[in-house]
């Protein structure tokens, strides 16, 4: 599947069952947000119940698609619950980036590269990941042509770009609303299917169908009623791309 919508609440409500089970569960308590808040103990808050179903697919991908020793990239990864279960799931090859300077108080941090930049902009050598993930981070200051083109740069050919977004199929005004200290947009239909077009142009096709349906609203924030979509590019294997 190249493009799936999270339907309805009860799936956000299964997916976390399923990383309970699998002890891939690593949301910080509410009770370790307040202590972290009032700096009582040291560390990042990580994770979002409500993001349950995206992380539980792109983990799922990963692990039918690629190695454990496999060079995966987290991008907007300060907080991300997904480095942290690829790291229990035994990933050896991890590294993220953000521009938060607090990303490197990230668990793990002996055996994850936590680096403090701009995924826009990466240090990072040429074709030098296998997969790039990016969850409910492309909507915070989007700038389209200038992520594709990096994730271009640096993913491997036949590689993966796994991101989830959020997402209505019509389109819901945020014009105003900034979330952490930048513009904030709810993905319509008619914009994934511009983002997936403009991909085309650095080398990248869909893996697979593009489902957009959609049952209800499964999630409430900053006043507006929307869902999450899943989606999955390939880099082609092909020369010159």
């Amino acid at each position: 599947m190249c493009v799936e919508v999270l339907a309805t609440k009860h799936q956000i409500i299964k997916a976390r069952a399923e990383m309970r089970g699998r002890k891939l569960h690593f949301v910080s308590s509410r009770i370790e947000r307040v202590l972290r808040k009032t700096r009582i103990i040291n560390g990042v808050s990580v994770g979002d119940l409500r993001k349950s179903w995206d992380v539980l697919k792109t983990i799922e991908y990963l692990e039918k698609n690629l190695s454990k020793g496999a060079a995966i990239l987290d991008i907007g990864a300060y907080a991300s619950e997904l480095i942290c279960a690829l790291h229990q799931l035994r990933y050896s090859d991890l590294t993220a980036i953000d521009l938060n300077a607090k990303l490197s108080r990230m668990p793990y941090g002996d055996s994850i590269r936590y680096i403090a930049g701009n995924f826009l902009h990466t240090p990072f050598s040429p074709e030098t990941f296998e997969a790039i993930t990016a969850i409910s981070v492309m909507e915070h200051g989007f700038q389209g042509q200038e992520l594709i083109k990096e994730i271009s740069r640096i993913l491997k050919r036949g590689g993966y770009f796994i991101a989830s977004v959020d997402y209505w199929p019509e389109k819901i005004d945020t014009s105003g609303i900034e979330a952490f200290g930048v513009d904030w947009r709810i993905f319509s239909q008619q914009e994934l299917r511009d983002f997936i077009e403009q991909a085309k142009s650095f080398g990248f096709n869909p893996v697979g169908d593009i489902n957009f349906s959609v049952s209800e609203p499964t999630i409430r924030w900053y006043g507006k009623d929307y869902t999450i979509a899943w989606l999955v590019l390939q880099k082609s294997t092909g020369p010159g791309t």
